[in-house]
């Protein structure tokens, strides 16, 4: 949702400014992509964590949780 939230205020500014739609467009999906591959790393992160025994399942679940709120993609 914070993604979302984002791209739309970007997009609107774009309307209100001199720069090209494709350029801010372009822009935002490289935000948004490099806002994901961290979520991706984390959520890998948190796998390994959980698989070697590092985390409780409570304690991933818990995470997971958080990593998936903040992500467009999970």
């Amino acid at each position: 949702m914070n993604t979302k939230l984002v791209l739309a205020v970007l997009l609107s500014f774009a309307a209100m400014t001199a720069c090209s739609t494709r350029e801010v467009v372009s822009g935002a999906a490289g935000g948004a992509t490099g806002y994901e591959l961290s979520n991706k790393r984390a959520m890998d992160a948190l796998e390994e964590d959980y698989q070697s025994g590092r985390i409780t399942r409570d304690e991933y679940e818990r995470r997971k949780d958080e990593i998936e709120s903040r992500s467009a993609v999970y």
